[in-house]
């Protein structure tokens, strides 16, 4: 942590129940070796840098590396006090050592655990029981129904969700009636389930990724007001759309997980021009963008090295002029209606 990082402090974020995280998080998923096998003394690295920078919430689930992010959390939670950091997880999931590997999870590397899909009650206390040995806690603050959408279950959707709201609400509802998680939720790529999960229980906290950003805001007419009157906190994730709003809109950049077609190319392109005019790096917008509305508790960004922590706080910190947004909802680039930070 360079010392002019270390002068920014962390502005905290809204209230998820009775818990108050740092505006921005720390999401685990690229230590689960996301996309390439991550040195394991730079992942500590990483998320010491995260707790040093004034993060206090880390998020992450079993899916991650099939364990691997939970297990290298653990180890940096270790050389901090427990309760100086919110920690969430997720289950509808659990692993099975000395099962067949199977491929497609999209981990370059990760624990050789293959993942068993179980949305009952069961298996979401069977899920949380091995992030708590994996993690190396007796507890977790918040605990999340993970991938329940279109996205992860095509047409067996359906199907997942009424196993999770039999099942694994079911779970959740009594871990948080017992004391032993603070907050329950789901965490989802798709703003219309979340709607749907907010509408059929009562849920602390949603975390949607990818679905509301500078980039698109699909979830701004329908969620994003039903968790407002529902008192429902949110935790957005995917505020950059898997790197574009980060890098720009250059050749091979990605959207949605995967390099991004013409259309969204020539979208962020017109949205970076307007934030050059200002003076304004274009993930310094996107995150102003994105922690503006007041349904937003925290986003969370994930990070591979100490360096990326640096960034992120810097961006967090730096004003963004409100002649921007101005220009950006002139060239219809967001919509009139959509919150902006206010200078």
């Amino acid at each position: 942590m360079t010392t002019e990082t270390a002068d920014i402090a962390m502005p905290q974020g809204r209230p998820i129940g009775g818990l108050r995280p740092s505006l921005i998080g720390f999401g685990g998923a690229p230590l689960g070796d996301l996309y390439g096998h991550l040195d394991e003394a730079m992942a500590q690295d990483t998320v010491a840098a995260a707790l040093a920078a004034g993060i206090s919430l880390i998020d992450t689930s079993p899916l991650y590396g099939h364990g691997l992010s939970e297990h290298r959390i653990g180890a940096a939670l270790r050389q901090v006090r427990r309760d100086s950091v919110i920690l969430s997880t997720k289950v509808g999931r659990w692993m099975q050592p000395g099962a067949p590997k199977t491929d497609g999870s999209g981990y370059a590397g990760g624990l050789p655990h293959p993942a068993v899909i179980d949305y009952s009650y069961d298996g979401a206390m069977r899920s949380l029981e091995q992030s708590l040995l994996r993690l190396g806690t007796d507890h977790v603050d918040i605990l999340l129904i993970h991938d329940v959408d279109v996205w992860t279950h095509g047409s067996m959707m359906e199907q997942r969700f009424a196993e999770a709201m039999e099942g694994a609400y079911r779970a959740l509802d009594r871990l948080r009636a017992e004391g032993t998680v603070k907050a329950i939720g789901v965490g989802v790529n798709e703003a219309a389930m979340c709607e749907r999960f907010a509408r059929a229980g009562d849920f602390d906290v949603m975390m949607l990724a990818g679905r509301y950003s500078l980039l698109e805001q699909g979830a701004l007419d329908g969620f994003l007001p039903l968790a407002l009157e529902k008192g429902i906190a949110v935790m957005l994730a995917g505020v950059f759309n898997s790197g574009i709003l980060a890098t720009g809109a250059r050749p091979g950049a990605h959207y949605n997980y995967k390099p991004a077609p013409p259309e969204i190319i020539a979208r962020v392109a017109r949205i970076e021009a307007v934030c050059a005019a200002h003076d304004v790096a274009l993930p310094q917008a996107a995150l102003a963008f994105a922690t503006a509305h007041p349904a937003v508790a925290t986003v969370v960004l994930g990070a591979v090295t100490p360096a990326e922590i640096e960034r992120n706080v810097a961006l967090v910190a730096r004003p963004v002029p409100a002649a921007l947004w101005s220009d950006l909802r002139a060239e219809g680039l967001i919509p009139a209606h959509a919150p902006v930070p206010s200078c």
